[in-house]
């Protein structure tokens, strides 16, 4: 997301690193009368528009070669395109789009953050009837030379899939003389992982695979030799050089299940999403291909057809790095990038793409370079899924700017980037913090308090980060047991609490506090972005900020034994083997 900060790790742990490249990968030399279709995929670019003009690069080559042996090129995106810079956000993903226009993408998936921005304009969410809570949205699709596919949101009231201009649920396209049917879905978790106010009066209906499978079905009909699915849905792998082997693939993830579901033998390939992390396999006998985020990498597959329309081989292409050399550990700057050479020339940035890159750049320039007046002796690191020192600086922050509340809380997964140590600028702030969330006030009882730090600590996903509480839980009986301080002193199981928290998880993203039997009126949600916010404290305050005092392993606000999810159900015995463990 973001121009170098975010990591590629959403809902989990890192992923490996985009394979080393060894070289150009050439199909085969092809018989006579068989071409090859290169499926491209990229996902979750977030904002990054700084790496297109590398990857365009990349594409510009590829294209030549598939042009000179008669071949196609398919360019697709598993979505989350917009959301993440600040040089992306003030257009609201305008720029992006520019870009994939010049770039000739095939088609896009539509990711969950695609709904983020809400009407068009500075309001993220609806502020009047008149209002278009997918306006943003909408008006990013009208822009789009390339369709904007899904076929799995519905209207709750009519029950009938979506019909926005520009974003049907599937297209069919001819590639180098063949029929190739492309079909768009989005992740299950879409309503509560974007604004709920701006996925209000929207379901997620039919079921991915269901919608797929018909979608499918139409298109073979109609001739599609290929059917390729673009879907903002993914899973994680670690090993790419052998894609037959799923041992170190995540198979309890959404994109399993989907592939699980699919009737055998309607889809060839798939592009997935959303999880930001890699994979090169072949599943089910679809080969699948993820490329962790930010523009860091993207994805190939090379599919070889007969004549008579028959696939006869299917190459799966490991992550290819954008940047030769760059990992999850060791991020290189655009700027920076020395991607070497891709199908036999070296790979230069395309000046097309490039000029709309540097003009949302410059637009941005003094807005992300305004030093806040802060130092930061060390660097602020975030984590998705446990305690860090930037969860909380962060609701130190919330409470200092709203000092009506006693506690606050921020989810793991409004925060983007780890903050570098040094003079802290405003692009900084905005990378760890890019979304354009509200304060809400919530007024709640101690025992909903302890309804959230119990309910998130016994599940996985992203930590709760908490300013003005503690919590110890250990074990006792069978049962996570919980001893939760305010501001120094235990709660109160009946007290009125004032929680500071953020328009999105007051409003039920994440699914937490939309869980609290909450009284009428409870939720009060301000026009005040959180970031700007906690800038503009930071601005008349000034001073330093040392890491090691936000946050130690040994003195944690969080503590309790082991990792999340917490779970205290006795262990099954292991039964005595006389075989040795393996090496």
């Amino acid at each position: 997301m973001r121009l170098w900060s975010i990591a590629l790790c959403l809902a989990a742990a890192c992923s490996s690193p985009p394979a080393k490249d060894t070289g150009p990968r050439l199909p085969p030399k092809q018989r006579p009368g068989t071409v090859t279709l290169t499926i491209i995929g990229t996902n979750d670019l977030h904002g990054a528009l700084d790496r297109l003009p590398w990857i365009a690069g990349y594409l510009v080559n590829l294209r030549a070669a598939r042009a000179a042996d008669g071949g196609g090129v398919i360019l697709l995106d598993g979505g989350d395109m917009f959301q993440g810079t600040l040089e992306s956000n003030i257009a609201e993903g305008a720029d992006v789009v520019r870009a994939y226009n010049a770039m000739e993408y095939t088609a896009t998936a539509v990711g969950n953050h695609e709904f983020d921005y809400g009407p068009e304009g500075p309001a993220t969410t609806p502020q009047s009837i008149e209002d278009d809570a997918r306006g943003a949205l909408k008006a990013r699709a009208r822009e789009a030379k390339f369709p904007m596919l899904v076929a799995n949101i519905s209207d709750a009231t009519s029950g009938e899939r979506i019909k926005w201009p520009n974003m049907p649920p599937s297209v069919l396209v001819e590639s180098a003389g063949i029929k190739v049917g492309i079909i768009g879905a989005s992740t299950e978790s879409t309503p509560f992982t974007t604004m709920p106010a701006n996925f209000a009066g929207l379901v997620m209906k039919p079921p991915p695979a269901v919608a797929i499978a018909a979608e499918s079905k139409r298109l073979r009909e109609q001739g599609a030799a290929l059917v390729l699915v673009t879907t903002h849905i993914g899973s994680k792998c670690t090993d790419f050089e052998h894609p037959n082997d799923l041992s170190t693939c995540e198979t309890n993830e959404e994109l399993f299940k989907l592939i699980g579901d699919l009737p055998k033998g309607s889809v060839d390939v798939i592009v997935a999403g959303h999880t930001h992390a890699g994979i090169a396999h072949r599943i089910n006998d679809i080969a699948v291909i993820e490329s962790f985020a930010n523009g860091k990498a993207f994805g190939r597959i090379d599919v070889r057809i007969a004549a008579d329309g028959r696939v006869t081989a299917v190459k799966i292409h490991p992550p290819r790095a954008v940047c030769a050399g760059e990992t999850v550990d060791r991020p290189i700057a655009a700027k920076d990038c020395q991607p070497g050479d891709y199908e036999g020339k070296p790979v230069v940035p395309e000046p097309a793409v490039g000029k709309i890159v540097d003009e949302a750049i410059a637009r941005a320039k003094v807005r992300r370079e305004e030093r806040l007046g802060v130092t930061l002796t060390g660097k602020i690191d975030k984590s998705y899924g446990s305690e860090s020192v930037q969860g909380n600086w962060v609701t130190d922050m919330m409470l200092a700017t709203r000092p009506e509340g006693q506690v606050a809380v921020t989810n793991g997964g409004g925060l983007r980037a780890d903050i570098p140590g040094g003079d802290l600028t405003y692009g900084q702030l905005f990378e760890a913090m890019p979304f354009d969330n509200r304060y809400a006030i919530v007024d709640v009882k101690g025992s909903h308090l302890r309804s959230l730090v119990s309910t998130n600590l016994q599940r996985g996903g992203g930590i709760l980060s908490w300013g003005g509480l503690t919590a110890k839980g250990r074990c006792k009986a069978g049962k996570l047991d919980l001893e939760i301080k305010v501001a120094g002193k235990p709660l109160d199981e009946n007290k009125a609490y004032k929680l500071v928290t953020s328009d999105f998880l007051a409003s039920g993203g994440d699914g937490l506090i939309g869980r609290l039997k909450l009284a009428p009126n409870a939720i009060k949600i301000t026009d005040v972005i959180i970031r700007d916010a906690i800038a503009d404290h930071l601005r008349k305050h000034k001073g330093s900020v040392d890491p090691a005092k936000l946050f130690s392993p040994a003195n944690r606000r969080l503590d309790y034994e082991g990792s999340r999810p917490v779970s205290c159900a006795p262990k099954t015995p292991q039964k005595p083997t006389d075989q040795e463990p393996p090496e």
